[in-house]
């Protein structure tokens, strides 16, 4: 039996094929609106949900937050 340490993502060590799949991962820089993956996801769930646009936060505290 493997243990898994999920205490912190800073004890985790990505895979080969982890790095290699955020080496060829799409960015941008996301408080301007051009980071291509976050853009991508607020569409596809704004259409999801019947809305005309989306907007990802990344906690539920700060989502509370907006209202």
């Amino acid at each position: 039996m493997s243990i898994i340490d999920l205490r912190s993502d800073t004890v985790t060590q990505p895979t080969a094929p982890m790095r290699e799949a955020m080496l060829r991962a799409a960015t941008g820089d996301d408080v301007y609106g051009e980071d291509p993956t976050v853009n991508r996801l607020e569409r596809e769930l704004a259409g999801r949900l019947g809305f005309s646009a989306g907007l990802f936060v990344p906690s539920g505290t700060m989502s509370n937050l907006l209202g």
